[in-house]
């Protein structure tokens, strides 16, 4: 029987965590035995990010294992903050750390956007091996229209969900705060907030505070609550800097939710014009200077007039691009060919 090692082992929320379960169910129904150790006699490797153990890299290499190596963002934020030193060291080594395993471990590379192999082939220059773009895939039947969710018809719902706006994601907060504001000026309804993430509680307080919209902190929600979240919002705020490829953002357009906006990170590969409205940032992203709100809010206002248009063409973009089956059966064929 084929089998697959995937390293590291990662537990609790965020994008890796979602990633390997996701991919690990495909195997499986495919019949592939998922395994966690790299010297459990297996067919492929796959590095998700880095692994500190390079020995296990060593090793699959000398017994001709194939090394798949997915890559993320790069660490960045740290260098524009006051960081604490063992934080800022820590992120840097981590950075080395894959970009060694990248450049003399890996047989494929695989980048989870067009972003992501820009940003990296910038940094650290082309790979010598062969490399591709795999998008994120979503459960196109558990991430849909239907189901409980329902819209208020009394206000305008704004939806975050994201793993976490701490450690420099802290902005994203007061994007999506400014964006409500604005658009509470412009259009008739009333708005509100909803924010599906870990935020410190000094931000909570804040917000709660200081907003002139309501700001619902719901904190991390379990994975089967998103989809009924994401049916009852009128549209979804990427309010990730730089976003490698998120998958809240594919799971609102799952589920028939338009996505807004900057054009930066992979947002704009991924949201098509009749799925959302991505705008230009007004500025650098890498500078964290201030994005154009009021641009913004114009374009979301003008999305509102026609929701169901917006709506549908969120979920037929999910339904052409990111179905889990298919992101699965790439990833088969960089691991085993």
């Amino acid at each position: 029987m084929t089998r697959i090692s995937i390293v590291p082992r990662v537990h609790g929320v965020g994008g890796m965590v979602s990633f390997r379960d996701k991919l690990t169910a495909g195997l499986q129904k495919r019949g592939i035995q998922v395994s966690n150790d790299p010297d459990d006699d297996c067919d492929a490797l796959l590095v998700i990010a880095g692994t500190r153990d390079v020995g296990q890299l060593r090793r699959a290499r000398k017994y001709g294992v194939r090394v798949a190596h997915r890559l993320d963002g790069i660490n960045w934020l740290h260098r524009k903050h006051r960081t604490p030193l063992r934080l800022y060291f820590r992120a840097e080594m981590g950075n080395l750390l894959l970009a060694f395993i990248r450049r003399f471990y890996a047989d494929r590379v695989v980048y989870q956007s067009g972003f992501i192999q820009r940003w990296w082939e910038d940094w650290y220059g082309r790979t010598r091996v062969p490399s591709q773009v795999i998008h994120n895939g979503v459960d196109l039947e558990r991430y849909s229209p239907f189901g409980p969710g329902e819209r208020p018809k009394d206000r305008i719902r704004i939806m975050v969900v994201e793993g976490s706006l701490t450690h420099g994601q802290e902005v994203g907060l007061s994007w999506a705060a400014s964006l409500a504001e604005k658009l509470k000026e412009i259009q008739p309804l009333p708005v509100e907030l909803v924010i599906a993430a870990e935020v410190a509680e000094n931000q909570k307080e804040y917000w709660k505070n200081h907003s002139r919209v309501p700001v619902n902190f719901l904190g991390v929600v379990p994975l089967e609550r998103i989809p009924e979240l994401d049916r009852s919002a009128h549209f979804y705020f990427s309010a990730e800097i730089n976003p490698p490829c998120p998958n809240s953002v594919i799971e609102a357009m799952a589920c028939g939710l338009p996505v807004a906006g900057f054009e930066m990170g992979s947002l704009p590969e991924l949201v098509t014009p009749e799925a959302g409205k991505v705008v230009p940032y007004g500025g650098s992203p890498w500078k964290l200077e201030p994005p154009d709100i009021p641009g913004l809010a114009a374009a979301v206002t003008q999305m509102l007039t026609d929701l169901p248009r917006y709506r549908n063409g969120a979920r037929a973009r999910a339904e052409s691009a990111f179905g889990l089956d298919s992101m699965v059966e790439k990833y088969l064929e960089v691991l085993l060919g």
